[in-house]
């Protein structure tokens, strides 16, 4: 993967950043992603965040080698401190983290959202707690996606603040839309997860001292509406 061949999963996140956007990719890592679409001249400008040395000096670097300096903009700053208000961000991009370094990253950083950015994240796992988040702060997913690439499925959730909504405890766990459409990549990830889950459950059941009752009765739930999903 480089800026000019993205993996399979940073190319549909590339696809929800609408045209024109000035784009604030938050742990850019490389730098890719900005990169790609500038050169694509699907962006208007873009800000890569990053927080650890090397791989800011890794975006640095792609950015630089791609003569893009004067519209790409590489801070080291945590999550959403590397926006500043004169930067005017349409679109926030957060890949490849924890849905809950995601969420943090966002509650963290609330005061730097003006609430018309557009946010596209790609949690790996952890997806329940960053769609209650949304919920909580008034954010209405607008699609979602699963996709498998290289063994592990991966989800994008696209959100924009609006009029408050509310989903249930199933939709906060598999996705609302995702529930409605039930693609096959949706299927496959459910049917690995729920052998993992009764795998767990069976553990359990032999481990029979020392596992918190509310933790088996929690999994037995998430088993009972994956088996309800998958029919």
């Amino acid at each position: 993967m480089n800026e000019q061949t993205l993996s399979m999963r940073l190319e549909r996140v590339a696809a929800h950043v609408p045209a024109g956007a000035r784009l604030a990719d938050i742990g850019s890592d490389h730098g890719y992603l900005p990169v790609a679409l500038m050169r694509r001249g699907a962006i208007e400008a873009a800000v890569a965040g990053e927080m650890a040395l090397t791989p800011f000096r890794s975006a640095e670097r792609t950015v630089r080698e791609n003569d893009l300096s004067q519209k790409i903009t590489v801070r080291l700053a945590d999550g959403l401190t590397a926006i500043e208000p004169q930067d005017a961000i349409t679109a926030i991009s957060i890949c490849g983290m924890g849905g809950e370094t995601i969420r943090d990253i966002l509650e963290a950083g609330k005061v730097r959202l003006s609430g018309h950015e557009r946010l596209i994240l790609q949690p790996n796992g952890g997806e329940q707690p960053l769609r209650q988040w949304l919920m909580d702060n008034d954010y209405r997913i607008l699609c979602e996606e699963v996709l498998r690439e290289n063994r592990f499925d991966y989800e994008i959730i696209v959100a924009e603040r609006g009029d408050p909504v509310t989903y249930t405890d199933e939709e906060l766990y598999f996705g609302p839309h995702q529930l409605q459409a039930r693609s096959p990549a949706f299927v496959t990830k459910w049917q690995h997860r729920l052998r993992h889950k009764q795998q767990t459950l069976n553990h359990f059941g032999r481990a029979r001292h020392g596992v918190c009752e509310h933790k088996v009765q929690d999994l037995v739930r998430q088993v009972r509406w994956i088996n309800d999903v998958l029919g």
